[in-house]
């Protein structure tokens, strides 16, 4: 700061008033000193001065009484005066350490070389340019550049914001019509590059430098909507990061740099000082808050992986690649636990010593993830699983911080960092790493997953993955980015305005936003977009193209991530045709997939013990054509003891109550609900429920399926959400352990919802046990069709295990070399690849597959032998089934019948056993098919009416039958039930459920008479009695329920089974 001859040495900052001292307070001397030559008489303008002060501080003091006066002629409380003095006390407060903290850095700039000599042994703030560092070189002749061209980036920016930007703002908002720029001025202080450090290049073709940039400036920008007499601004800033700028491509022509990438490794910090309205940002709370919103505009633009991009040269090749790249790898974080951690609740007011309630933040770059928090413990186990995209090594870390978390405000346990160098550099990194800051140390294992740019070991990481634990998401087995480019030719609105195009990209749970393009109907965007894919064989692309609004869809593209599996170094670039358009609208993107592998030499894949590998298949088999020593072919199978003993799990989502709601609407000032949906994962599976639009109680009634095993310690982990536009809301989640499951074979309860103040899920599990016989599987159907449900899929009615040994024999490629075999098994929409067996013609592969069947008497088994084409031979496939049709430019399918032994043929026999059933004849009157079962839980007679066969034919044309159903001895209309009418027909189907309440005891003592009959005519009201059949219940076993073919006789007597 400037100071006159005078004046003393200036005091540091820290000696430095908060606010400059009033003229008053300093000696009358120096004020109003008299001059003898004038005769005692004081001069009269310094006079003048002192009584203006006066009354211009006791004018200030006096308004602060206007709000006092206000509240007590209104008749408000005490309270809002003091609510209001609390207030401005606070803002006061970060106003005070704003203006003190620009001061200081302002002085440290001015001044830099006394204050480090002071202070540096006592400092840990980032040194001056002029001291030295072996890897950071000093930037001082590019400083001096800067301030000498600082004056006229000022002019520029002031032109920017008046011709541009104001305009832009005036035109988004009818309320903004009176904005503009009052005033515009970057200061007299211009940025500062503290240090540059240069990278050696990882590519000889870029140049990589960070600049550690510093900018304290007494920047002025206010801004006026003189239509609500509003003001606002800016007065002062700082800023401090690390902005990396990288030079590629480098090229053979001026200006030799193709183009210029900026951006932040990490989040910089960022203090702003308020003027005008704005100075409501500066009330403690809101402080933070506005400090954190300008934070992410900043992030979204200029922090990694976002980033921007300057081209030098026209025409440059791959600018998608450069403004958004490819990731250098996938780290996948596990979150194991922490020790030792440090206690920070007290109760008694800390007269008792508690313990901590941890959560950790795991954060790189943009990224940020959260852990759930564990109550009461010092050690804490999580055991959850992240994945991070790494963007630049070296400069990235992997940040981890734990807090202790509580009603106001969490306490701080302690951080740890770690460059991402380290995790490329080691492969896999398991250790304890201690916390800064605090006490105790977290446990992580940091695996680093290569990208690979072909297919060839996805089957292999997909194995891995169903193979290992995750919460709270299962492993990705790929990533895939998508370069959204442009469109052309979209639908106009109506009245043919021109539409505000954006973007919504999907893959199941998960949808990105693209900006909004406005008022054209060819929208350029480029911008990207990169999911995590668990499966993308099965997995789909959704792209909707809507209107701003997102009540018009402009178009609309399904993609089947398969079709990436076959392209070139899984790669699209391309037009794409929009479906619910126009003619001729379309949409190109450019979509890379890479397989994510993890190379490390402590990851084994599990083998079966004493099965020969695919690496020694060929050493043992003979050359073809040469019957001397080949070996003879196995007669059977040699699974192992745990083929074909798994179970099914039914799994019935009913409803919730309680759920917190999530929806605000009007910013938040309107309360809304939630449109909850349920996931479930289970044995490397996943399964989701529909939305229910606005309900804090829905009601979903939905049945999922999955095959389990015996394998003790499995989970079924259920998770809530709010369903939304951007990132839906967490709701809840609840563990069922199988281990009940398993061994009861029923579980119906309510489960509490963790991690959120209330809310409660129904489910009811059931294990379905397969048997060897398909003596039930007609009433294994009839009960599917009458528990499914509307929103579930068809239930199963059985399971069918395959297991695949081997084949031999297969034909040579081009006759010569050995192929690189695999094999398909395809049931319904369902499929199993086997891994891939190299260059053999007998290839083993000791694997086993189980299918849900759902209509045995209809679907089948359809199995392949392929080649993985890897050497550029064409090849074709002739498969229908669904998982396979997106293949049919990469693999080649064999005529030759492999040898391979499996249950199908089992299946199929017992279907032909089903088909053609050894039945009892049917009796004179024809039969019909009830089960009838007490249901002691709800203390319910049950009975389900199937259908009948065979029924009498009387007239010329056959009967229109019907079921009457009478609970005995009563027969009044209480107890009476009847099945709707069937035309026509001497073999009706019905397939009606019916219900009496009453007590078991009760109900022994009854008995149920059933009536089949018919309609006489149209103009009748007469019944014709087709037969009837009574049961004792007292002779009935009515826990079992099992479905039955009872005879039907006359009136007088009983029908028998």
């Amino acid at each position: 700061m400037e100071r006159s001859p005078g004046e003393g040495p200036s005091p540091s900052p820290m000696d430095q008033p908060s606010a400059p001292s009033d003229p008053t307070d300093q000696p009358p001397a120096a004020h109003a000193k008299l001059d003898p030559g004038s005769g005692g008489q004081p001069a009269g303008p310094g006079a003048a001065g002192e009584a203006l002060a006066v009354l211009t501080s006791f004018g200030r003091r006096l308004l602060v009484l206007i709000p006092v006066y206000l509240a007590g002629a209104v008749g408000l409380s005490v309270g809002f005066v003091l609510f209001g003095l609390a207030l401005y006390l606070g803002w006061r407060r970060v106003r005070d350490e704003k203006e003190r903290s620009l001061r200081a850095a302002r002085q440290l700039l001015d001044d830099e070389e006394q204050l480090t000599a002071k202070t540096l042994y006592m400092s840990h703030r980032e040194l001056p340019a002029w001291v030295s560092f072996p890897d950071v070189e000093k930037a001082e002749w590019l400083n001096k550049i800067v301030a000498q061209v600082w004056p006229f980036l000022g002019q520029y920016m002031e032109k920017l914001l008046a011709e541009t930007v104001a305009p832009a703002v005036r035109g988004s908002n009818p309320h903004l019509q009176t904005f503009t720029f009052t005033r515009v001025e970057l200061g007299e202080k211009p940025l500062r590059i503290i240090g540059v450090k240069v990278h050696p290049g990882q590519r000889k073709e870029q140049i990589l430098l960070d600049l550690n940039i510093s900018y304290v400036g007494d920047v002025q920008i206010d801004v006026e909507v003189k239509k609500y007499f509003c003001k606002a601004g800016v007065k002062g800033m700082q800023l401090h990061g690390v902005l990396r700028v990288i030079l590629e491509p480098l090229i053979g022509d001026l200006p030799i740099v193709g183009a210029v990438s900026m951006f932040f490794i990490r989040r910089p910090t960022l203090d702003i000082n308020w003027t005008g309205m704005t100075n409501l940002l500066d009330i403690p709370g809101l402080s933070s808050l506005s400090d954190t919103m300008i934070m992410d505009s900043i992030a979204a633009f200029l922090v990694l992986p976002n980033r921007l991009l300057v081209p030098l040269v026209p025409d440059l090749q791959d600018v998608a690649q450069l403004r958004s790249p490819l990731p250098r790898g996938i780290i996948r974080i596990h979150l194991l636990a922490a020790r030792g951690l440090s206690s920070k609740d007290k109760y008694v007011k800390g007269l008792i010593e508690g313990k901590s309630d941890p959560y950790a933040l795991v954060r790189l770059g943009t990224q940020t993830f959260c852990s759930r928090v564990i109550d009461e413990e010092l050690n804490p186990q999580w055991g959850e699983t992240y994945e991070v995209m790494v963007h630049e090594v070296p400069g990235q870390e992997i940040e981890v911080e734990v807090f202790d978390k509580d009603p106001d405000k969490d306490d701080f346990l302690g951080r740890m960092k770690l460059d991402v160098g380290k995790v490329l550099q080691a492969g896999v990194l398991d250790d304890w790493f201690p916390l800064q800051g605090g006490q105790g140390q977290v446990h992580l294992r940091l695996e680093w997953l290569s990208l690979l740019s072909d297919a060839e070991k996805l089957e292999q990481v997909l194995q891995w993955n169903r193979g290992v634990s995750s919460r709270p998401e299962p492993p990705s087995a790929a990533i895939l980015v998508v370069y959204l480019d442009r469109a052309q030719d979209l639908p106009l609105k109506k009245g043919n305005k021109e539409p505000n195009p954006m973007v919504q990209l999907s893959i199941q749970d998960v949808t990105q936003e693209s900006k909004a393009v406005y008022s054209t109907n060819c929208p350029v965007w480029e911008e990207a977009f990169r999911f995590f894919l668990q499966d993308p064989q099965s997995q789909e692309l959704d792209v909707q193209v809507k209107d701003d609004s997102r009540a018009l869809t402009l178009g609309a593209l399904t993609l089947p991530l398969a079709r990436l599996l076959t392209a070139p170094e899984l790669t699209l670039d391309q037009w794409f045709q929009l479906s619910s358009s126009g003619p001729n609208s379309r949409l190109y993107i450019k979509l890379v997939m890479r397989i994510l592998y993890l190379d490390s030499s402590e990851i084994c894949f599990p083998t079966v013990p004493g099965s020969p590998g695919a690496w020694d298949v060929d050493s043992e088999s003979p050359q073809r054509g040469s019957s001397v020593d080949a070996p003879p072919r196995p007669c059977h199978t040699t699974p192992d003891s745990q083929f074909g003993t798994e179970h099914v799990l039914r799994i019935h989502v009913l409803e919730a109550q309680d759920l917190i709601a999530k929806d605000r609407f009007l910013g938040g000032l309107v309360k809304g609900k939630s449109d909850p949906y349920v996931k479930l994962k289970l044995a490397g599976r996943s399964f989701r429920s529909h939305v229910v639009r606005e309900d804090l109680n829905p009601r979903w009634n939905e049945v999922f399926e999955v095959i389990v095993t015996s394998v003790p310690g499995q989970e079924l982990e259920v998770e809530v959400f709010d369903k939304d536009l951007d990132k839906d809301d967490f709701l809840g989640r609840c563990k069922v352990s199988l281990t009940t499951v398993l061994n009861s074979g029923f579980l119906d309860e309510w489960l509490t919802l963790e991690d959120v103040p209330s809310g409660r899920l129904h489910l009811r599990l059931e294990r379905l046990t397969p048997r060897p016989t398909a003596a039930e599987l007609e009433e294994v159907l009839q009960v599917n069709s009458l528990i499914q449900t509307q929103k579930s899929a068809e239930l199963a009615a059985a399971l069918l295990s395959v297991y695949m040994e081997r084949a031999e024999d297969l034909p040579l490629r081009k006759g010569t070399k050995p192929p690189n075999p695999y094999a398909t098994l395809t049931v319904g929409d369902t499929s199993h690849k086997t891994k891939t067996v190299s260059q053999t013609s007998a290839p083993v592969w000791d694997e086993s597959a189980s299918f849900l069947i759902r209509k045995p008497h209809i679907e089948s088994l359809e199995l392949q032998i392929l080649v993985s084409q890897h050497s550029g031979v064409e090849a074709h496939s002739h498969s229908y089934s669904h998982s396979s049709s997106s293949l049919s430019e990469e693999p080649e399918l064999w005529g030759g019948p492999p040898h391979i032994t499996s249950s199908a043929p089992e299946l199929r026999q017992r279907l032909t056993h089903v088909d053609s059933p050894l039945e009892a004849p049917a009796g004179p009157l024809g039969q019909v098919k009830l089960t009838v079962w007490y249901y002691s839980e709800e203390r319910k007679l049950v009975s389900i009416v199937h259908g009948c066969r065979a029924l009498r034919q009387n007239g010329r044309d056959p009967p229109d039958p019907y079921v009457s159903l009478l609970l005995l001895p009563d027969k009044n209309r209480g107890t009476k039930r009847k099945t709707s009418q069937k035309k026509r027909t001497l073999s009706p189907e019905f397939n009606e459920r019916f219900e009496w309440e009453l007590p078991l005891d009760e109900a022994l003592r009854r008995k149920l008479d059933v009536s089949v009959k018919s309609n006489s005519s149209f103009m009748s009201r007469e019944r014709e009695l087709l037969g009837k059949v009574q049961l004792d219940l007292a002779e009935t076993d009515l826990s079992q329920g099992v479905a039955r073919w009872y005879d039907l006789m006359d009136d007088n007597d009983k029908g028998s089974s």
